[in-house]
């Protein structure tokens, strides 16, 4: 595995981490700045609406930029946005900060991705981009559940402070080991918008809006579920949150081989396991193994949808693999911020706080039929192709020949 690769898990756990732990705070805020959790959960929403801002604004901007700068450009900006976070005065302040801290976000795993799949052989770019996205993953097993609990008992600015911390390590980890690797020589904003506009790639982005929302749903408001529908004290959310984390870890090391073979069965395969986890999470999370179990299911197989769809996306946009990839992010963080507020709105409707779990899988649900929809669609274009192709290569007089045999 080239050293670059692991300079990029590093960014992408500092990524997870601030991303993620608000979900273990939410209660701690809320009581913080006298706010409910509900409330407390726009700030999911605004980290994730500065990722559907700022994806396709700083790629755009960074188009002519050489990928290393970029990256380093991207981490500096997430580093400010946590220092933001942590001195902000009250919540007003807070989601803004939240909001600056996801700016980069989108553009960096963009930026971030194309960067892996360079540096190693054809067939092995999935694995390469999987283990970027294991750095966001183990941060749900290590960042998280360790931010959470400094959170808990120094407070939740001490959390964006460390977290601030491990931006720096990572501008350093990016400085040290990602090789010089220049703009590509066709790299085009306008290109790339009009490649955008692909029909299998806006189903792509559909599908990550609609299938990826089913798990944020849930996740948002898991610490607050562990209290108070699973039964545990507040001492327990921390590694209720660990294990999700290491679903997470398992689906995206599943995810790799796995799309490497077969991306569109992976992807359907993921979101319809999704469906039936978040269906069953109401009934299973009254029973303490059965709440874990679910807990690490919900990880895994939510996370599995995370590489196909963002090889699907970048193969059927090659030419805007960045925008693209940065495009998908923004996909993802609208998934998160949606699904956060259908959860808590089924929350705020006194629906229980179990609610968001089938909210979650009519979301999965609808994600899977988007899947399907552009799997059949793609595999008519190709049978579309190969005959125009076949036609194509055919002698004259032997397409002359079968047109008068069909002649009355």
């Amino acid at each position: 595995m080239p050293l670059a690769l692991l300079a990029l898990a590093v960014s992408a756990f500092g990524i997870g981490t601030t991303e993620f732990v608000m979900m273990g705070l939410l209660p701690n805020v809320a009581d913080d700045l006298d706010t409910s959790v509900p409330t407390a959960g726009y700030l999911v929403s605004a980290y994730a609406i500065g990722v559907v801002l700022g994806a396709p604004l700083l790629t755009g901007f960074g188009s002519r930029i050489p990928r290393k700068k970029m990256l380093l450009l991207l981490m500096a900006l997430f580093t400010l946005g946590n220092l933001a976070s942590a001195l902000a005065p009250d919540f007003g302040w807070l989601v803004a900060g939240r909001l600056l801290a996801g700016l980069p976000h989108g553009a960096f795993f963009g930026v971030g991705a194309v960067v892996a799949a360079r540096l190693v052989a054809e067939g092995r770019q999935a694995r390469a981009v999987a283990t970027m996205f294991l750095g966001l993953t183990v941060a749900n097993i290590v960042g998280v559940p360790a931010a959470t609990l400094l959170g808990q008992h120094l407070g939740w600015r001490a959390t964006f402070l460390v977290v601030a911390a491990i931006g720096l390590a990572a501008m350093a980890a990016l400085a040290r080991l990602v090789p010089r690797i220049p703009v590509e020589a066709h790299q085009d904003v306008r290109r790339e918008l009009r490649a955008l506009g692909d029909r299998q790639v806006v189903l792509g982005l559909l599908t990550a809006v609609f299938g990826f929302a089913g798990v944020f749903a849930v996740y948002s408001y898991l610490s607050a579920m562990t209290t108070k529908a699973m039964g545990f004290g507040e001492s327990s959310v921390t590694p209720v949150l660990a294990l999700f984390g290491i679903g997470m870890t398992l689906g995206a090391l599943a995810a790799g081989p796995l799309t490497d073979r077969a991306p569109r069965p992976t992807l359907y395969g993921s979101l319809g396991a999704l469906a039936v986890v978040l269906a069953l999470f109401p009934f299973a999370v009254h029973v303490r193994w059965a709440a874990f179990v679910m807990v690490v299911l919900l990880g895994a197989v939510g996370f599995m949808t995370t590489t196909p769809l963002q090889m699907l996306v970048m193969d059927k946009a090659k030419d805007a693999p960045t925008l693209a990839s940065a495009s998908n992010h923004s996909a993802f963080n609208l998934a998160n911020a949606g699904g956060a507020w259908l959860g808590g709105a089924a929350i705020a409707a006194g629906w229980g706080w179990t609610s968001p779990a089938p909210v979650g899988a009519v979301l999965a649900v609808t994600g899977l039929a988007i899947a399907v929809t552009a799997g059949r669609l793609d595999r008519g274009e190709g049978k579309r192709s190969r005959v125009v192709a076949a036609r194509a290569a055919r002698p004259a007089s032997e397409e002359k020949a079968a047109t008068d045999a069909v002649r009355p």
